[in-house]
């Protein structure tokens, strides 16, 4: 935290500027108690000890990125304001500068105009995507993976549209075979297309689901909440590659810039290929909107009131390090998939574990080597437990074993789901920690079998 000490400083500095532009106004002081704040502000930082160490190296588990000092000092920054993004009374400048970040988002994938507007998460993201949907193919089902996000199984029983699965081949992406079968039903509206599933990392095969739209009449969805951004690596597997050379030829894209963003939480985005989507949002209000003719932000969005200080932070953040492919912002990225594969290479050589799927982007799963299923499980847990307790943090998945019948040879199949390990290397630290990491996980493995 000692970054984090010094950088306080700067953002006094700016509290400074910005207080400069409203010394126009009467002085006007709210009352504060300084010694009860105080010790009810340290109070808060003994409860916040009750935390894994998400912004550590050494924490490997789940979707947890420290958001970037920009982010955080230009989030706190803005909170002196508080400004609201509904609308531009409540929200002037954080408003211009949602709307250019999120046109900078929509620039990653190739489109010169869109619609959208970031959200509280990639699941009203995911909403607005399918609600969307629905209005263009109304009483039409929606068709997604196994391995998709629950969220959109959930989202279509809110929305009461019609949701199915489609089964995964063995690299947890959408069976194209399957896919084929239930279009040639005719009552397809929407395809969701994953790319960068949140278990495993796997991308679904867009290239194909394109094809297959020349056919059938459907719209695609891609939710790229977690693996959007890996569109900015040049350095990923050809078939990878092709899926994000294509990626801007889907109808909407859902991507979270509270994930690899480096934005604090709250920070999700959804964009339309077409704006005339716009107009599914129309509404009327006598209260909200008076001091500006332009669009705002409420018009085309359902969420109401929204944190200015989300789009400001994401904004700096886009200054500092702007999302381009050859940028710092991509390179740290490339680090992140390179030490998921350096990894995956350690345990693929080591016999203690049994082989799982290469990964595409920088999730890494793997397993314990048994003879049962449910061996694997509880030396899974048993790790989990042992790696925690030399400072290594993972996760655990839990995956149905169909996954794994192609990779795994001799494994008695005594339940339909095991429990594996699991690893995000989300954070470029991860490609020089690597040495550490596999020391700790040497010796908690050791321990357990």
């Amino acid at each position: 935290m000692l970054i984090e000490k010094e950088s306080l400083g700067i953002l006094q500095e700016a509290l400074q500027r910005l207080e400069e532009g409203f010394q126009r106004l009467p002085e006007f002081t709210p009352s504060v108690e300084m010694d009860t704040l105080r010790k009810v502000l340290l109070e808060v930082a003994e409860r916040m000890q009750d935390n894994y160490p998400y912004p550590h190296a050494m924490y490997i588990g789940q979707m947890m990125k420290p958001p970037h000092l920009i982010a955080r000092l230009a989030y706190a920054l803005t909170l002196w304001i508080n400004p609201n993004n509904h609308a531009f009374d409540g929200g002037r400048a954080s408003s211009a500068m949602e709307k250019e970040a999120v046109a900078e988002l929509a620039r990653m994938f190739g489109w010169k105009t869109h619609l959208g507007h970031l959200c509280s998460g990639g699941t009203i993201a995911n909403l607005e995507a399918l609600w969307i949907a629905g209005n263009f193919k109304p009483g039409k089902k929606v068709i997604a993976s196994q391995q998709a996000h629950y969220t959109h199984e959930r989202i279509c029983g809110v929305l009461g549209l019609p949701f199915e699965s489609i089964p995964c081949d063995s690299q947890a992406r959408m069976d194209l075979d399957a896919l084929k079968a239930m279009l040639a039903e005719g009552d397809i509206g929407t395809v969701v297309v994953t790319i960068g599933t949140t278990a495993t990392g796997s991308l679904d095969p867009l290239p194909e689901v394109l094809k297959l739209r020349s056919q059938h009449d459907f719209r695609i969805h891609a939710d790229a909440a977690y693996g959007g951004f890996f569109i900015l690596v040049d350095d990923l597997d050809p078939e990878t590659l092709s899926t994000f050379q294509c990626l801007g030829e889907v109808d909407s894209i859902v991507i979270d810039p509270h994930k690899h963003g480096l934005q604090p939480y709250g920070c999700g985005c959804v964009l339309f290929k077409d704006p005339a989507v716009g107009r599914f949002y129309k509404h009327d209000s006598p209260y909200t909107y008076f001091s500006s003719a332009e669009l705002h932000l409420g018009e085309i969005s359902l969420e109401c009131s929204r944190p200015g200080a989300s789009a400001v932070a994401l904004w700096a953040t886009q200054r500092l390090l702007p999302f381009v492919p050859g940028g710092k912002f991509a390179s740290d990225l490339s680090k992140s998939r390179k030490a998921a594969i350096r990894l995956f290479e350690l345990l693929q050589n080591d016999s203690r574990f049994i082989p799982t799927m290469a990964p595409e982007l920088d999730i890494v799963v793997w397993a314990p080597k048994a003879r049962r299923a449910s061996e694997v499980s509880d030396l899974s847990k048993a790790i989990f437990e042992a790696a925690a307790a030399k400072n290594l943090y993972l996760a655990m998945v839990n995956l149905p074993c169909s996954l794994f019948m192609d990779h795994w040879k001799g494994v008695q199949w005594d339940q339909d789901y095991v429990t594996c390990l699991r690893s995000c290397l989300m954070k470029p630290e991860h490609l020089d920690w690597i040495g550490r990491i596999w020391q700790a996980l040497d010796l908690a493995t050791n321990k357990v079998l």
